[in-house]
């Protein structure tokens, strides 16, 4: 009860900087627990409960080794969120959330004493289902068209990322392997994380797509794969003993554990020369995988990464590299690190420019 009240006190003091406007109560046994609860916070921390969640006895949320499992996984997903939704309404003080959110005060900054206005910026939100394209450039020839492989599948990706590539002027198309065995006309094919472990048969059977992907792959198309990416271009992954066959750009298989093989953020040297990144430019990102390679047939000169934090794809190395193909377990955002999407158009021009000329 009381000591709610300390641990929001405490999170007050402990980063002065965030302002808590509010708080939401979970897992509340009862409307006298809640009660307390509220008294207490308000009274101790002068901070307005806006919010009281019980425990529910249904969970529309399933989980697995990586947590939640994805919307795109389950059809039933509109369910949960609707049904989380009523919870929300039920339980929560919306309107009240709503007027902190989007709330603007007058305060004086420690730098000049003078009152100024603290402006909040209202995030964006990305729906589900988000699509960004670049409108303008879609009856210009001239402009680059990057393929984004996203389904069920493969479906973890920043937004900020996607929108970085619009920015610097690509059109971006949707690619799935598990619902077509073709490959549109593109320039360049981003393929972000997910769990292709979850799909392996199906990616396994959709052989003509796996072949068209080696073959533009071979002919110089710019690819550029996360995590669930890299493990698609490799040649198998080993689940159970049994072999599903990949993409087969890269000599490499990958097998699983119950327990994460690299988990954390992650700070990467670039040491070789690749499509993507300079030499000597240090990158920090995130990786997070059960999955590790069970069989590297290549050479550590293949790998444009050197590992100064974190456990990367092996012998703290990363960024597999072929032709215009560059493939890594970290995970990076195109805010942190610009020179991304700026080298996925430059290089998806490029190989526009040498087709046309073919």
């Amino acid at each position: 009860t009381r000591t709610m009240a300390a641990v929001v006190s405490g999170c007050m003091q402990f980063d002065p900087d965030v302002r808590i406007k509010g708080v939401i109560l979970n897992r509340v046994a009862g409307l006298r627990h809640e009660n307390i609860l509220r008294k207490s916070i308000e009274h101790f921390c002068d901070v307005p409960v806006i919010g009281a969640v019980p425990k529910l006895s249904n969970q529309k949320f399933p989980e697995r080794h990586m947590g939640l499992v994805p919307t795109p996984e389950h059809k039933w997903a509109k369910e949960s969120i609707d049904d989380i939704s009523q919870i929300a309404s039920k339980y929560l003080d919306l309107d009240r959330i709503e007027i902190i959110a989007l709330k603007r005060e007058n305060r004086k900054t420690e730098k000049d004493g003078l009152g100024g206005e603290d402006k909040v910026r209202i995030p964006r939100l990305h729906v589900p289902e988000f699509k960004v394209q670049n409108k303008k450039g879609e009856n210009d020839s001239r402009t680059p068209v990057i393929g984004i492989i996203k389904d069920s599948a493969f479906q973890f990706y920043y937004p900020d990322n996607l929108e970085a590539l619009v920015s610097e002027g690509a059109r971006l198309v949707y690619i799935s392997p598990l619902k077509s065995d073709i490959i549109p006309l593109v320039d360049a094919i981003y393929i972000g994380g997910g769990f292709p472990e979850t799909h392996a048969k199906e990616l396994a059977e959709n052989i003509k797509f796996k072949q068209q992907l080696k073959t533009l792959a071979e002919n110089g198309l710019p690819v550029y794969a996360e995590c669930g990416g890299l493990m698609y271009l490799g040649e198998e992954l080993v689940l159970k003993e049994k072999s599903y066959p990949m993409v087969g750009i890269f000599p490499a298989s990958y097998s699983f554990s119950k327990k994460p093989k690299g988990h954390g953020y992650t700070i990467i040297s670039v040491v070789r020369e690749n499509p993507y990144f300079k030499i000597g430019t240090e990158i920090k990102g995130h990786e997070f995988h059960y999955s590790s390679v069970l069989k590297w047939r290549g050479d550590d000169s293949d790998l444009a990464f050197s590992i100064k934090r974190g456990t990367g794809f092996i012998n703290k190395k990363d960024g597999v590299c072929y032709k215009n193909v560059l493939a890594t377990y970290i995970h990076i955002h195109a805010l942190g690190t610009p020179s991304w999407a700026k080298s996925m158009v430059r290089n998806a021009i490029l190989y526009k420019e040498k087709s046309q000329n073919h």
